[in-house]
């Protein structure tokens, strides 16, 4: 695999890590940032073209074969965050709150399953995969993609949604003119599509494609717009349960009722959604939320999370609400600095010496940072897959679990394996997030148990986000990543470990195995092999062994110690709205909108 290519994925996956460095440098919600990825492509080489068809609308349904499911009502949602734009694909399109709003009207390939966490087909019949026929790789050494979109996917203006859409959607991501991000469709070589096929063929396998075409845009009442400033306060047809309405800015966005949507029910068979609309009130004090919650102004929140706010809501539990507090896809890590720039912050830092890093391993106490930082509301972790992709996790570092006996054994052979008398550890993070604060002042005292000279240097955060992590000027440090589902998302996290992709050209920033590392081994070997095998190849039954197997060097070598993924608090006032699931990852507790109904018709 040449390297442009390779340097080209990890600006996508960067991308799609949205929350990643400067995003976790955010404040103290602990709410991971607002930002997330945009697309990218080179022009096609061959298209066909696709008129819409236009069907007519379903028959209404008035009655319910559910009564606990009744038709009507409105629900209110709070956010403490309003839209910059509505448009997904311009410059501010990118923020949490629009693809939240967005749950309301987008559609596109896949969404994120609530109850799983996986990705699921969406407009299209089912994801594309080796296994299916969807994804082929060709004698050439490219690869095509094939999606089939359900027939009775529509607009809301009745329109259906075709392969042309696709294309429409393609060829505005690719325009010149427009500031959208071109990533991994640059490298789509050509398009193919009909009335409901849509067809495109990649310059070379990548498991990336499963995260594009996240959303579709309608050809017919786009094209020949102003694309750039025209759906920026009102939006295009919807393909999703509901119809953007109104927008009271500083106040409100009204979305009614998608007559023509085309999911059912599955347990009653019912035209979904049920409700007539739903509103979303921009709320910007959190307490401010909690006390509308309270008062039952509004329905559903999800606020930025803390421990406080927490035992705030599940005080009204007994009067009807429902409090669901979930491991969210942002992921707190310790780590390891292997680049020369540690010294700066420790001259005597021991970092190349295994059995320092075993014994720091069984010096932290996970129970109790997660008691003393998140009150115990999550385990902690023991996998840095297990935030986006659980279902491939092992529990690689369960093997290090708090022992200052063992932790002493482990530092008592790095001593004399060093041939020195004490060990020295620094400690950087940022100094403005309370919770990474915390976790410095813990550190004194498990430090002080094993007899390591420890020592906390915190920065500000735009001092540690940005020299301090560029140049890989710290010792031991601690920030956060997004964990992303699908295999995509996945193995961009072993690229943020490549060995052979160090800054500049890539996203290694601990420069573990790099060429000025101090640890360059058989294991930072494989662990490049592994990185290059996932990303030449699409086939699940290749990917999930290499990802464990990658997974597993990382905990056996402790290059990094996972902690805990950032809570993802939610409540509904379950007496009065039922069908509500919430959803820790970036689709958001408003992902299945069009399930809500209320029960108090």
């Amino acid at each position: 695999m040449n390297r442009l290519w390779r340097s080209r994925k990890v600006l996508w996956f960067a991308a799609l890590l949205a929350f990643a460095l400067v995003a976790a440098a955010c404040g103290d919600s602990d709410d991971g940032g607002d930002t997330t990825a945009a697309p990218t492509t080179a022009a096609a080489e061959e298209t066909t073209t696709a008129a819409p068809e236009t069907t007519e609308a379903p028959p209404e349904t008035t009655t319910t074969a559910d009564p606990g499911k009744q038709y009507g009502g409105e629900v209110v949602v709070a956010d403490d965050q309003e839209p910059p734009t509505l448009n997904w694909a311009v410059p501010g399109g990118d923020n949490a709150i629009v693809n939240r709003v967005g749950q309301a009207y987008w559609a596109g390939v896949q969404e994120i399953d609530g109850f799983t966490l996986e990705l699921i087909p969406e407009l299209v019949t089912e994801l594309p995969t080796v296994d299916n026929g969807g994804v082929t790789v060709n004698d050439d050494g490219t690869m095509t993609v094939n999606y089939q979109i359900r027939d009775e996917a529509m607009w809301s203006d009745g329109t259906t949604i075709s392969g042309d859409d696709f294309e429409f959607t393609y060829n505005i991501i690719m325009d010149p003119d427009l500031a959208t991000n071109k990533a991994i469709y640059e490298d789509i070589t050509s398009t193919e599509f009909g009335p409901k096929t849509f067809t495109y063929t990649l310059a070379q396998p990548t498991v990336q494609y499963d995260l594009i075409f996240g959303t579709i845009i309608p050809k017919h009442a786009v094209e020949g717009t102003d694309f750039e400033t025209d759906w920026n306060e009102t939006m295009w047809p919807s393909a999703g349960p509901f119809v953007f309405d109104s927008w009271q800015k500083g106040e409100f966005i009204k979305l009614v009722r998608n007559d023509n949507y085309w999911k059912t029910d599955a347990e009653t068979g019912q035209q979904l959604p049920f409700l007539d609309s739903v509103v979303i009130r921009f709320i910007p004090e959190t307490e401010s939320i909690i006390n509308a919650f309270k008062a039952r102004e509004v329905d559903v929140v999800q606020p930025p999370p803390s421990t406080e706010l927490i035992e705030a809501l599940q005080a009204v539990e007994p009067e009807g609400a429902i409090v669901e507090v979930l491991s969210g896809p942002v992921w707190e890590h310790l780590n390891f600095q292997f680049g020369p720039g540690r010294l700066e912050k420790n001259p005597n830092s021991t970092n190349e010496n295994l059995n320092y890093r075993k014994g720091v391993a069984h010096t932290i106490n996970k129970d109790l940072i997660v008691d003393e930082i998140l009150a115990g509301q999550v385990e902690p972790l023991t996998s840095f897959l297990e935030p986006g992709n659980p279902q491939i996790s092992t529990g690689a570092w369960s093997q290090y679990d708090y022992n200052v006996e063992t932790a002493k054994e482990y530092f008592e052979a790095a001593k004399a394996e060093l041939g020195v008398d004490t060990l020295y550890t620094v400690f950087s993070t940022t100094s403005n997030n309370d919770a990474r604060v915390k976790l410095s002042e813990l550190f004194v005292n498990m430090f002080g148990d094993v007899g390591v000279e420890y020592e906390n240097q915190l920065e500000d955060s735009q001092l540690f986000f940005g020299e301090t992590l560029d140049n890989g000027l710290w010792d031991f440090g601690e920030w956060a990543w997004l964990g992303t589902p699908g295999f995509s998302g996945g193995i961009s996290l072993f690229d943020l470990f490549d060995p052979e992709l160090p800054p500049p050209d890539g996203q290694n920033v601990y420069r573990w195995g790099s060429p000025d590392s101090i640890v360059i081994d058989e294991h930072t070997a494989r662990f490049a092999e592994i990185r290059d095998e996932l990303n030449a190849s699409v086939d699940a039954e290749i990917l999930i062994p290499l990802m464990q197997e990658g997974e597993q060097i990382m905990a056996d070598q402790v290059v990094i110690i996972p902690l805990y993924a950032r809570l993802v608090v939610a409540a509904v006032w379950a007496d009065e709205v039922g069908g509500y699931k919430h959803n820790p990852s970036q689709a958001s507790d408003l992902w299945n909108m069009e399930e809500w109904y209320r029960v108090d018709l």
